[in-house]
């Protein structure tokens, strides 16, 4: 069995804000030494919304998928896409940001 990375209790993080189906989210991510992400926060706008309640759980369960090992890149790339190819979920936008902007 794998064992989980656990992450400093204090660490630094990088935020930034996006919009998917009009509604708009607030991203927080951090990092493994190694500079691939380790975490990811989402919230949306609407507090304990459906948008918000997923979103959030979308991206704890994704962090304790990275946490345990699960390549970050993988994920992104099985995430629902629009038929240009570009994300069109609350993760997937931000780990095409991510990956794309602030690498």
């Amino acid at each position: 069995m794998t064992v989980r990375t656990r992450l400093p209790n204090r660490r630094g993080s990088t935020n930034f804000e996006l919009e998917v189906g009009g509604l708009r989210y607030t991203c927080t991510f951090s990092r493994f030494p190694d500079n691939s992400i380790a975490e990811l926060f989402l919230n949306n706008c609407k507090s304990n919304s459906t948008a918000d309640v997923n979103a959030r759980d979308a991206a704890i369960a994704f962090s304790f998928a990275v946490q345990y090992g699960a390549d970050p890149e993988a994920i992104r790339l099985a995430l629902s896409l629009d038929t240009q190819g570009r994300a069109i979920g609350p993760l997937g936008m931000a780990l095409d940001f991510i990956t794309k902007v602030m690498s």
